[in-house]
Formats: C-alpha cells, sequence, structure tokens
C-alpha cells in the first residue's frame, strides 16, 4: 500500500434494490489497488446500513452506486445521516446511470462528484487520491 493512501479507508455501497454490482465491485478493486483501504458493502443495503458502515469503518470517502434511479431519495437520507453522525469531512461520490438533471440535487445534498458510465477508473482513482481528506 502507498503511503499516500495508507490512511484513506473508502465505503462502496448499493443502496437501494439494484441487483446489479458488477461497476461497484471494478471501481472497489481499482481502489484497493491504487493502495486505498475499500470496504464493499454489497447489495440491497439500506440507508440506515450504509450509514452504519460508514460510521463502523471511520471512512474518509463514501461511494454510493446506484443503477435503479432512486438516487434523488436514497443518496441525500445517506449524506445527512453521515453527517448527523458527526463526520463532517467525508467525501461523497455517486456513480451510476445518474440523468445530467439531478446533478445539481445530487451536489446541494453534499455530492462533490457524480460519475457515470464511461468514466476510467484511473479518473475515480485521482479524483480519490487528490479529494479525499486527510484526518
Amino acid at each position: 500500500m502507498s503511503a499516500e493512501n495508507s490512511k484513506i479507508r473508502v465505503l462502496i455501497a448499493k443502496p437501494g434494490l439494484d441487483g446489479h454490482d458488477r461497476g461497484a465491485k471494478v471501481i472497489a478493486r481499482a481502489l484497493r489497488d491504487a493502495g486505498f483501504e475499500v470496504v464493499y458493502t454489497g447489495l440491497h443495503q439500506t440507508p440506515e446500513m450504509v450509514i452504519h458502515a460508514a460510521i463502523e469503518e471511520d471512512v474518509h470517502v463514501v461511494g454510493l452506486s446506484i443503477l435503479s434511479g432512486a438516487h434523488n431519495a436514497l443518496v441525500p437520507e445517506i449524506v445527512e445521516g453521515i453527517k448527523k453522525a458527526g463526520m463532517d469531512d467525508v467525501l461523497f461520490l455517486v456513480g451510476g446511470i445518474i440523468p445530467d438533471e439531478d446533478f445539481d440535487l445530487l451536489k446541494k445534498a453534499g455530492v462533490q462528484c457524480v460519475f457515470t458510465p464511461g468514466t476510467s477508473l484511473t479518473e475515480v482513482v485521482d479524483y480519490v487520491r487528490q479529494n479525499a481528506p486527510r484526518r
């Protein structure tokens, strides 16, 4: 693990009823291979489960993968819950099938970046490396 990434912990979560996690696993593996500590929640996570995992794992980054279209409901609830727990310096990322018109709503909810299909793994890794908070 590289020294610059050694303390950065990333949670990759699949909230909601979405049953497809190949992309989330690819992202988790790319981040792990880049030297980050990665926790993957698995499918069908409730917002409460994601919030609990973020707190328990004391993560720096929360990446939410959503393909079901439920991002406008799930993401604000998760961000708010994590922030209410006192984790004010978490980097929130969303990936998946997200319409351009929903980007502003997600950013107002606290998401720093939205990654859509076609984003390179290098772009995701570099973004996390450059923007993850240091504690």
